[in-house]
């Protein structure tokens, strides 16, 4: 698989990502820890190198399979996140940074991933929310400076909030943070508009996060489509929210001449073809699926004229509200 500069760390990642959130039991409802583990030991054994994750998962389920297979497999790069310890997602304006990321906070919920993952250190730890209005206050620096001290914590960065990439680029100028981690997709081209040329001028990596938009973006989801219950999907596509996708799927199809199998491939190879971009987490419960998604892991993104076509396809909404 190829992989690509994580900005300035000096790790090197696989251009697909294993994305473990949909491995936790809680959000993603229907995954099976075995086949899980299978999927996570074939991303590895076909060369991915990257699995992100967060303690929120599941309550650290996620952490605990991923830590299993990852330390069968040395070279393999953990990334995880630290929940905000208000509980508000995302970060809400006005809030104080202590409000969300105390330093004993930081510090305790670290070494709790770290139990969960059976490691020593993680290769990247990131807030699970942010808000830039929290530079210069609180205990949150603090926090992170003690465990790169301590070795508990080889690079930091920020997971923005859903839809929100201009609420981390302070934080990117100021210099501390590392990583990025956007949503950023054919729908939702919003980071393109500066926050990934100002990763790329500040040597940021740039983690990208629902790259098929919780599934719209594979084709397989349909106004007959039905999620288990307690499925954040239930939410995520409820109302008439199916029916809006299905006119902006056949839209892409036209422009690129394409069937609605080929949907999947060309929204991974389009936040590929960025080049600000240094992995795209893709979620994966299944050993078919990382077969299929770990292919396009070859450097080669989409040819130019496709990549303009599906610019003009974006479709700014945020369905992770009401």
């Amino acid at each position: 698989m190829h992989q690509r500069p994580l900005g300035r760390t000096g790790l090197h990642v696989s251009e697909v990502g294993y994305g473990a959130w949909g491995i936790g039991g809680n959000g993603w409802i229907g995954a099976d820890d075995s086949e899980s583990t299978r999927a996570l030991r074939r991303y590895i054994e076909l060369g991915g190198n990257f699995i992100d994750t967060a303690l929120g998962y599941g309550n650290g389920h996620s952490e605990q399979l991923v830590g299993e297979v990852a330390r069968q497999h040395p070279g393999t790069l953990v990334a995880t996140k630290i929940p905000p310890k208000n509980g508000k997602w995302p970060a809400q304006p006005g809030s104080h940074a202590d409000d969300a990321f105390p330093a004993e906070h930081v510090i305790s919920s670290t070494e709790t991933s770290l139990r969960n993952l059976g490691m020593d250190s993680v290769d990247v730890q990131q807030f699970h929310v942010w808000n830039d209005s929290w530079l210069g206050e609180g205990s949150w620096r603090e926090g992170v400076e003690q465990l790169k001290k301590d070795g508990q914590v080889k690079h930091f960065g920020i997971s923005i909030n859903d839809h929100q990439p201009e609420n981390a680029i302070k934080a990117i100028e100021d210099g501390w943070v590392e990583t990025v981690q956007v949503i950023y997709n054919v729908f939702d081209q919003s980071p393109a508009d500066r926050l990934l040329d100002v990763c790329r001028e500040q040597g940021v990596g740039v983690i990208v996060r629902v790259a098929l938009d919780e599934g719209g973006l594979t084709g397989t989801i349909t106004p007959d489509t039905a999620f288990p219950e307690g499925d954040f999907r239930n939410r995520y596509f409820g109302g008439e929210r199916k029916n809006e996708l299905q006119t902006h799927l056949r839209a892409i199809e036209q422009a690129l001449g394409i069937s609605t199998a080929e949907l999947p491939e060309k929204a991974l190879r389009f936040v590929l073809s960025h080049p600000a971009v240094s992995t795209v987490i893709v979620g994966m419960r299944s050993v078919k699926n990382v077969e299929r998604n770990v292919k396009l892991a070859d450097g080669q993104g989409l040819p130019q004229d496709q990549v303009e076509k599906l610019r003009a396809q974006r479709w700014d909404r945020n369905w992770y509200s009401a």
